[in-house]
């Protein structure tokens, strides 16, 4: 009986409900208590899958969009169009938070050596440790700006080195860089990349470069796309930060903080990882090595 109401649903745009209910042997009645039957279980459906999509987006921290919350409900099991996902987002009005841009904070007019690009737009890497980009960013505080220098693991999109100072010095990138180094020790030979900034060049720099036995690679003059990685880093940052002016330098230092070593690295969903947090990312490669 059921597929016979499907049918009728199915054509009522296009024929009288009437005469397909007769032609069907079906009462009308029938058909309009089954119909408001159907409605109201997809009715209670949504509203279960509503609650358990109001949870992600609120353990996101407000930042997923619809592709992100669909692969958090699959990774738990549940099973739904994607589609349906944006409808039920749109009517509960959870919206991701909009990309700000950034500004650039490179300044290549200096007398240091230069090295060459051989990143080349290549930001994928077969393991952890084997590229690292790093790059600049400022934050606005009531205080004054406060500078954020990163570094990121391109194999999993990891933030495994960071720092943060008022000025816009060497030694901003040059802690990032020993943050970095200290939690990672990785073997010689991993290609860092950045732009081609005073404070990536300085000989203090590439002295610490050269001890840790990398090999350097620089963005050519004025060419953003050639450090896209951290671009696209330090644009979802800013938008995902919990405000755009912050009190005081330390109120922007607990924020950048709780960003990246609680949400950022260890559960935001990442789409070049197939939606997989940093860490899973790499656990996982991990887990093959081993079994391999």
């Amino acid at each position: 009986m059921s597929h016979k109401y499907q049918f009728v649903a199915a054509h009522a745009s296009e024929y009288p409900v009437t005469m397909l209910c007769r032609v069907l042997g079906l009462a009308r009645s029938g058909y309009y208590a089954w119909r408001q039957r159907s409605h109201s279980a997809r009715h209670k459906r949504d509203q279960q899958l509503t609650s358990q999509i109001q949870t992600i987006f609120t353990d996101g921290r407000r930042t997923y969009g619809s592709p992100r919350v669909h692969a958090e409900l699959k990774a738990q099991g549940l099973h739904c169009a994607r589609k349906r996902v944006a409808r039920l987002m749109r009517q509960a009005q959870l919206h991701a938070r909009p990309r700000r841009r950034s500004v650039r904070t490179t300044d290549s007019r200096h007398a240091e050596p230069i090295a060459p690009n051989l990143l080349s737009r290549t930001f994928e890497a077969e393991a952890p440790n084997r590229v690292w980009v790093a790059d600049i960013t400022y934050l606005p505080t009531r205080a004054g700006w406060l500078y954020l220098a990163v570094v990121l693991d391109l194999f999993a999109r990891r933030v495994v080195g960071w720092s943060m100072h008022p000025s816009l010095d060497r030694g901003l990138v040059l802690t990032a860089l020993e943050h970095a180094l200290q939690r990672r020790q990785p073997q010689p030979g991993l290609l860092h990349h950045s732009d081609r900034g005073s404070q990536y060049a300085s000989a203090d720099y590439q002295a610490l470069l050269t001890q840790a036995q990398m090999r350097c690679s620089m963005s050519r003059k004025g060419n953003c796309w050639d450090n896209a990685a951290m671009e696209s880093f330090f644009a979802t940052l800013k938008a995902e930060l919990p405000v755009n002016l912050f009190d005081s330098h330390a109120a922007a230092r607990s924020a950048v903080f709780d960003y990246i070593e609680r949400f950022y690295n260890r559960v935001r969903l990442h789409s070049t990882l197939g939606y997989r947090s940093s860490i899973a990312y790499e656990r996982q490669h991990f887990e093959r090595a081993t079994a391999a």
